[in-house]
């Protein structure tokens, strides 16, 4: 596939998309429609069992949206690209494989929310995470005030939100908002490995347990547990389940077929 704002290279079932807006990949209209073709096109190929999203270069994993183009914006131009934002966010945070934001240098505004809708980030250890919009006298508009307070806790993400500060990737590590920090020069290498493992899982079981967790995860715990039984019904009717058992019971490695 051949796009204006990105780069697509696929490898050993595993997926890497670079965002591609040098200097810093800035986040711009174009940009979100490209990443929601892309998504449905990863979706859908066989091919991809993981996707990691990375910045290109080093400077920067998304620096946040446009600012140049959002401040030429009326206000139905503005909500046009809010909904191009949430309408890729979404589609990220929804695709039925697992993801892993490759976080490099700057991870700010819409970059954050961004990484916020991968299942991990893991992140160099020159990374800098923030949602610095109230420095704007704007707010986050994609996600940032709700993806953020579900993962670390609402007070952290107060403090990061009300404040608009940085932190690095320790901090970011510490309270959970990356998975791991890891040197510069080893972070795509790092992130292959944790994609290698998820792609080498079957799919629909994975498949299933990325919607019993983030569905789950926004209702109550008695839905969420008619959810989660629905889940393993539909994967205990696969081959790859049968196969699993036998491996196990015949003491060998399992050969998944992802069926």
């Amino acid at each position: 596939m051949d796009w204006e704002t990105l780069e697509l290279v696929v490898e050993k079932k595993i997926a890497v998309l670079h965002l591609n807006r040098p200097p810093v990949n800035a986040l711009n209209r174009k940009l979100f429609e490209e990443l929601y073709e892309a998504l449905e096109y990863m979706e859908r190929s066989d091919e991809i069992k993981a996707v990691i999203i990375a910045g290109k270069g080093e400077k920067a994993f998304a620096a946040g949206a446009d600012i140049t183009e959002m401040s030429g914006l009326d206000a139905a131009g503005m909500a046009q690209m809010n909904a191009l934002s949430r309408r890729a966010f979404e589609r990220l945070e929804n695709l039925q494989k697992p993801t892993i934001a490759a976080v490099n240098g700057l991870a700010l505004g819409g970059g954050c929310e961004l990484a916020l809708c991968c299942d991990f980030r893991i992140c160099s250890e020159n990374a800098r995470f923030g949602l610095p919009e109230i420095t704007l006298a704007i707010i986050p508009g994609g996600g940032g005030t709700q993806r953020l307070q579900r993962l670390i806790g609402q007070a952290k993400a107060k403090e990061l939100l009300y404040f608009g500060d940085m932190i690095g990737a320790a901090d970011a590590a510490a309270c959970g908002l990356a998975n791991k920090a890891v040197p510069l020069e080893g972070l795509l290498d790092a992130c292959k490995e944790w994609a290698a493992k998820l792609a080498a899982k079957p799919a629909m079981a994975m498949r299933m347990m990325k919607t019993a967790v983030n569905a789950g995860a926004d209702t109550d715990l008695r839905s969420a547990l008619t959810l989660e039984a629905a889940c393993f019904g539909t994967v205990f009717a696969t081959y790859d389940r049968q196969e699993g058992m036998n491996a196990f019971v015949e003491k060998r490695k399992p050969v998944y077929l992802d069926k």
